[in-house]
């Protein structure tokens, strides 16, 4: 218990750490449980954290800077991947384990569906897309695909060419 809770420790405060691959799974179901009550932000909620993370500017980074951070995500806060080499002195599987959603992650995440489904039912993403010149293939704005428009493009310019 005290390996895990120096552990959740060090992952609060750096973001990302390097262990063996079954420390690193073990550690995520707490690590997981330590943004859940960040989320809450609740009294009780700092209370339970303070009994498991060993240092006070980590437990203030759980509840201003990570929960705040995963508000619309339902879960998932952690990911662990595994290290392609064993540790040199007995061959240990390693994994790295890091918090999702967080500038210089390794790999980047799926958006939560909450996000997901914010963005897509208003158009903020339609809009987005055409405000950098990448036009819907869903309809124009004249009732007629964009693919029409394009082939259409395309035929004018071919019978211009064939005049030349």
């Amino acid at each position: 218990w005290a390996m895990l809770r120096n552990m959740v420790t060090s992952l609060i405060k750096h973001e990302r750490i390097v262990t063996t691959l079954p420390k690193a799974k073990e550690l995520r179901r707490l690590a997981d449980k330590m943004v859940g009550l960040g989320k809450s932000g609740s009294l009780h909620s700092r209370r339970q954290a303070d009994a498991v993370i060993r240092e006070k500017p980590v437990l203030t980074k759980l509840f201003e800077v990570l929960g705040p951070r995963y508000q619309d995500r339902e879960g998932g806060y952690t990911r662990v991947m595994k290290l392609s080499a064993p540790r040199k002195g007995d061959n240990a599987d390693m994994a790295v384990i890091e918090y999702v959603d967080r500038p210089g992650e390794i790999r980047a995440a799926r958006p939560p569906r909450a996000r997901r489904e914010r963005l897509m039912a208003g158009g903020a993403l339609r809009d987005a897309l055409e405000d950098v010149g990448i036009q819907s293939i869903e309809g124009a704005s004249d009732g007629s695909s964009n693919v029409d428009n394009v082939l259409s493009q395309e035929a004018e310019a071919d019978s211009i060419t064939r005049d030349k």
